[in-house]
Formats: C-alpha cells, sequence, structure tokens
C-alpha cells in the first residue's frame, strides 16, 4: 500500500562520501582530486577549521574576522531532497574561503527553515543557528584536496594547489538533516 506521507521522502545516510556527494550536482567542472586522510594528519591550519563539530560559516567567520555571504553556484530540487553548490566569501574583501555542496532533507525542517535554505541567501549554518534548530555536525572524514582549475580560480590559488576538507552529516535529534562537503580554500599560518 502506498503511504502518502512517504512520498518524496528523503534518506541521507549518516557517512556521505565525495563520490555521492559529486554525484548529486554531477554537470560541473569544478570537480578536485581527493583523499581520504585521517584527522591527526591535516595539518595547521586547516586542523583548527576542520577538527571540530562545529558549523563551518561560525568557524570560517571566527578565523577571517568577518561574516561570510553564500553565493549560491548550482541548485535543484526534487520534493523534500535539496542539493545545492556554494561559495562562502568574505563581506569585508569578498575573498572566497570555502566551497561545499550539500543535500538536504527539508521534509525534517520547518517551513520557516526551509524556505530560508531555498531562498539561498544566508549560510546554511547561520539559517540552523538563527532558527535554534536542533543540530548535532559530525565531520565522517578529512579530506586532502587538489584544487581543479574552476575551485582553483574561485579561490585565487594555482590550479593543483593542496588544501583541505570534510565530509559531514549535519542531525536533527537522531535523524540526519544534511550530508555536507567542505573544502576550504588554501590557507597559510600568516593569515
Amino acid at each position: 500500500m502506498h503511504d502518502p506521507a512517504t512520498q518524496g521522502a528523503t534518506v541521507l545516510t549518516t557517512a556521505p562520501t565525495f563520490e555521492q556527494l559529486y554525484l548529486v550536482l554531477p554537470e560541473s567542472g569544478d570537480r578536485p582530486a581527493a583523499a581520504v586522510v585521517p584527522a591527526d594528519e591535516v595539518p595547521e591550519p586547516y586542523r583548527q577549521l576542520l577538527v571540530h563539530t562545529h558549523h563551518m560559516t561560525v568557524t570560517v567567520e571566527k578565523y577571517y574576522g568577518s561574516p561570510v555571504d553564500v553565493k549560491v553556484l548550482a541548485s535543484r530540487r526534487n520534493g523534500n531532497e535539496y542539493a545545492r553548490k556554494i561559495l562562502l566569501a568574505l563581506q569585508d574583501n569578498g575573498k572566497v574561503v570555502q566551497f561545499g555542496l550539500v543535500r538536504i532533507n527539508l521534509g525534517v525542517c520547518s517551513e520557516p527553515v526551509r524556505n530560508a535554505i531555498v531562498e539561498g541567501k544566508t549560510p546554511l549554518g547561520r539559517v540552523l543557528i538563527q532558527h535554534d534548530m536542533l543540530r548535532r555536525i559530525e565531520p565522517t572524514a578529512f579530506l586532502r584536496v587538489r584544487l581543479s582549475p574552476t575551485m582553483a580560480e574561485w579561490f585565487g590559488s594555482a590550479p593543483g594547489a593542496e588544501t583541505y576538507g570534510r565530509l559531514g552529516v549535519i542531525y536533527t535529534g537522531d535523524r540526519p538533516a544534511v550530508e555536507v562537503l567542505e573544502i576550504l580554500a588554501p590557507v597559510s599560518q600568516r593569515e
């Protein structure tokens, strides 16, 4: 028997992979090369930026001393499943500091949260914090990344430059609500 309550239900994993998330919006040429590395092999300053259970929006804003704006590069919605590819840029100078790819189960979000996410004008972490949406962030893997030419251009770096990122899941209660891939712009200790 067909249950209308489950129609269009989005089922997220508790361990997304780089491959799975890139398949959500596959039509781009920005895909970098990435390899999973243990958390203790993530060098500073990337370790302080990635190896934690906080929203990356808050983390990069604190690190750079500037709020960030979101730029949605691509998005797709299928029922309650919403995916988007984004850049986070510093408000004070426009420098792009992070790339992100997310898949979200909008079915676990209230209408105001759904609307704010789909509108695409506010970083996801800030939306969840502003709406006090119960959340737990769990990194599931850390990545060493070699930038593609497109990604290098966004970051103002050389193609093939090395940086780091993470995969993770954001939970509401015990339910996975968001699968996320976050890749940082190359940084140095001096920034």
